[in-house]
């Protein structure tokens, strides 16, 4: 069983404020072609996700890796789909984006949720939210770029299945890895704090 470090006393507080301040979402058009995450780099990434807080340690979140060849099954799976979903609403340039979009990350990963009944389910989003946010703020402390996607088939209870997800389970979007091509940026503002907290002291 995997256990919390005893201390965190060492760690630079200004460098987890610059790390949580520097996250960006970074559209996977962004990442360099061809160049795959590390085995090793990806499951500490994922293990970090895994430290996300949960209430009555339900720990619901699931991810489904799309590495290599399989990143190509994603893409035909959820191309199909559409395909077999949209009818009228059909469009074409949408369905060889999907075809095509998985391909240009080296790792996509599926988020589920895996439903319990001991816990009210917007906990349980929470929670699989904040596992979401580790693993991001993860890949950057990495150097690498990170897009959470919540298109394509994230919505279609046909999809589930295919992600291991029961009917009552959740598929939350997909999680788009890779490295940054040279020079990629991507910028970011935040409204002043004043507008978004009220203070009760007395």
């Amino acid at each position: 069983m995997n256990t919390q470090l005893e201390s965190v006393s060492t760690i630079d507080a200004s460098q987890v404020t610059q790390l949580i301040r520097g996250r960006r979402s970074m559209q996977p058009v962004q990442f360099e072609a061809g160049r795959v995450v590390p085995e090793a780099l990806l499951r500490e990434l994922l293990e970090n996700a895994t430290w996300a807080p949960t209430h009555k340690r339900t720990e619901p979140w699931h991810f489904v890796v799309f590495g290599g060849e399989g990143r190509q099954r994603l893409a035909t799976f959820q191309a199909e789909l559409y395909r077999e979903k949209a009818g009228e609403k059909f469009q074409q340039n949408k369905f060889e984006k999907l075809q095509q979009s998985p391909l240009l990350s080296s790792h996509v990963l599926a988020i589920g949720l895996k439903r319990t009944q001991e816990v009210p389910e917007i906990e349980e989003i929470s929670a699989v939210a904040c596992a979401v946010q580790n693993l991001h703020l993860s890949a950057v402390a990495h150097g690498l770029a990170g897009f959470w996607s919540s298109g394509g088939v994230t919505y279609y209870e046909e999809a589930k299945p295919f992600f291991g997800l029961g009917p009552d389970d959740r598929l939350l979007g997909f999680f788009m890895l890779g490295y940054p091509k040279s020079g990629a940026t991507a910028r970011s503002t935040r409204r002043p704090l004043e507008e978004k907290v009220t203070w009760v002291l007395e």
